[in-house]
C-alpha cells in the first residue's frame, strides 16, 4: 500500500526542535515498516490544531489523490480537532489510517470532532458570561495598576469550591477512558494516558499520584 505521511505540531519551537515530531514520525514509519507499506512522501505542518488554513495537509490529502495512497497519521487528535477537515477529507474521498487508533473510521472521528468543537465553544461561551457577570457585579476587567486586595476566607472558600468542580468536571470527562482501563496497575494507565495523547487537567505529564487523584473523583 502507497502511502502519505501527515506529521503536525503545535508551536513554532516544537517544529524547530522536533519535539514530538520525531515520537509521530517514529510511529508511522513502524506502522509502514510492520504492514509493508511505501512511503511516497512525508508533509509536516507547524500550525494549531483550531486554525482553518492547513496548506501542508491540504498538499497531502493532493498527494494522495494523486498517487491513490492512504494518509497516515500517528495520533487521530491530529485530524480530530476541527470538523472541517474531516469534511474535506471526506469529500476529497482520501482514505486515512491512525496509527494510535486504526480501527477508528471516518464516522467515528467526525463525531470525535464534533464533540471536540462543542467543548471548546461552551468553555468560550461560559467564560463570556462569567466576564459580563463579574462586569455587572462592578468588578474592573484587564489588568488593573492597583494590587488586588487580600483574599478573605470567604473568597478562598469560594475559589477552593469552584477548584474542586472543575477538577470533578475534568475526571468526569475522562471517565470512559478510565473504566476502558480499569485493573491496570496506576503506571501503566499513566503511560496509557501519555500515549493517548490525553492532556492533564494543568497540561502536565500523568504521573500515578495524578491517576490516583483522577480515580478517587470518579469513586
Amino acid at each position: 500500500m502507497l502511502v502519505i505521511s501527515y506529521l503536525r505540531v503545535s508551536t513554532a519551537r516544537q517544529g524547530a526542535s522536533g519535539l514530538g515530531l520525531e515520537a509521530q514520525r517514529a510511529a508511522v514509519a513502524a506502522h509502514i515498516t510492520s504492514g509493508g507499506h511505501t512511503l511516497v512522501a512525508e508533509y509536516v505542518e507547524v500550525e494549531s490544531g483550531r486554525k482553518a488554513d492547513r496548506p501542508q495537509l491540504a498538499a497531502a490529502l493532493a498527494a494522495c489523490k494523486l498517487h491513490r495512497a492512504t494518509l497516515v497519521i500517528a495520533k487521530l487528535d491530529r485530524l480530530s480537532r476541527n470538523a472541517h477537515f474531516l469534511t474535506g477529507l471526506h469529500e476529497a474521498g482520501v482514505r486515512f489510517v491512525a496509527v494510535d487508533m486504526p480501527e477508528a473510521n471516518e464516522m467515528v472521528v467526525t463525531i470525535m470532532a464534533a464533540v471536540a468543537q462543542a467543548e471548546r465553544r461552551m468553555i468560550s461561551e461560559r467564560t463570556k458570561a462569567a466576564l459580563q457577570a463579574a462586569k455587572a457585579r462592578g468588578v474592573k476587567l484587564g489588568n488593573p495598576t492597583r494590587l488586588p486586595p487580600k483574599a478573605t476566607p470567604e473568597t478562598r472558600a469560594k475559589g477552593s469550591a469552584t477548584n474542586a468542580e472543575q477538577a470533578r468536571a475534568f475526571a468526569e470527562r475522562l471517565r470512559p477512558v478510565f473504566t476502558e482501563l480499569d485493573g491496570q496497575s496506576l503506571r501503566a494507565v499513566a503511560r496509557e494516558l501519555e500515549r493517548r495523547g490525553i492532556a492533564t487537567a494543568r497540561g502536565g505529564k500523568w504521573t500515578a499520584g495524578k491517576v490516583i487523584s483522577v480515580r478517587d473523583r470518579l469513586d
